[in-house]
C-alpha cells in the first residue's frame, strides 16, 4: 500500500500545482492536457460511498490501476463504472486476488 500510496501523493501533488496554474494559461500542449486528464482521474477513482467502503486490497488495486496509466483511455466520467467491472470482474474469476 505504501509503494502505491506514495505514488499517488506525488502524482495528485502535482495535479493539484498543474490545475492552478492552468486556470491562468489560455493554451495548454498536449502533454499538459493529458497530464490534467489524468489527475481528474486520479481524483475520480478515490471517490467511495459512504456505506460501502472498499477493502484494501481494493484499494490497492484501484490507486495502481490509476497510477499506472491503465485508466488513461477511459473520459473522466467512466472511470468508476470500469472500476467497480474489474473488481467484480477479479472477485468473480480471480478469487485468489481477495488473499
Amino acid at each position: 500500500m505504501k509503494q502505491v500510496a506514495g505514488k499517488l501523493k506525488l502524482e495528485l501533488a502535482q495535479f493539484a500545482e498543474l490545475e492552478a496554474f492552468a486556470q491562468f494559461a489560455s493554451d495548454l500542449d498536449k502533454a499538459t492536457q493529458n497530464q490534467l486528464a489524468r489527475g481528474q482521474r486520479l481524483r475520480e477513482l478515490l471517490k467511495q460511498s459512504q456505506s460501502a467502503p472498499l477493502a484494501v486490497e481494493e484499494q490497492i488495486l484501484t490507486i495502481y490501476t490509476g497510477t499506472n496509466g491503465y485508466l488513461d483511455s477511459l473520459e473522466v466520467g467512466q472511470v468508476r463504472k470500469f472500476l467497480v467491472e474489474l473488481r467484480t470482474y477479479l472477485k468473480t474469476n480471480k478469487p485468489q486476488f481477495q488473499e
